[in-house]
């Protein structure tokens, strides 16, 4: 399974694109950024095209993406759902199955909690990665987590396979 986990913000996009193995890998890892100078029309034009063509090079299996569930700042709040929008609506655009994740979700999944802060997060997923330093920037880990918890979440490809057969023989 190739899952493309997002961190979805208007001024920052977190992605980060994890498959599934004996050991989860990070293929690819970043952030989209619209200038905060253009209009908010023309910024998520742009997030749009960057997000298809992200999808369209990448093509993962899955896109998962963090819910915003609270913003303090009301502007801050729409922008962000906004951003949302064109993430999930591209994503289905291209075919590929969408999931969302509250943040309390995500933490649990990579860090055993839903406390956890940035750095915690940020910490394991370098370990559950094996990586020998944190990924940077912070958007970009996050939404390597947030890959790394629908992972955690379906569990590996061939025990769902197995847990679907054990099903379908117990009837």
């Amino acid at each position: 399974m190739f899952v493309l986990g997002i961190d979805p913000g208007l001024s920052r996009c977190g992605y980060g694109a994890v498959r599934h193995g004996r050991r989860p890998t990070a293929e690819a890892a970043g952030v989209l950024v619209t200038p905060a100078e253009i209009d908010r029309a023309s910024r998520l034009a742009e997030l749009q095209a960057d997000i298809r063509s992200l999808i369209a090079e990448l093509k993962p299996d899955v896109v998962a993406v963090e819910r915003v569930l609270f913003q303090r700042n009301v502007a801050t709040a729409m922008s962000v759902g906004q951003a949302v929008g064109v993430v999930l609506a591209e994503s289905a655009a291209a075919g590929c199955e969408v999931v969302e994740y509250s943040p309390n979700e995500v933490k649990e999944a990579v860090a055993g909690w839903g406390g956890a802060d940035k750095q915690e997060i940020a910490e394991m997923v370098r370990v559950l990665l094996g990586l020998t330093e944190l990924l940077r920037p912070a958007d970009a880990a996050d939404a390597v987590a947030v890959a790394l918890c629908h992972l955690a979440r379906t569990g590996p490809p061939a025990a769902a396979s197995r847990r679907a057969v054990a099903a379908g023989s117990a009837r």
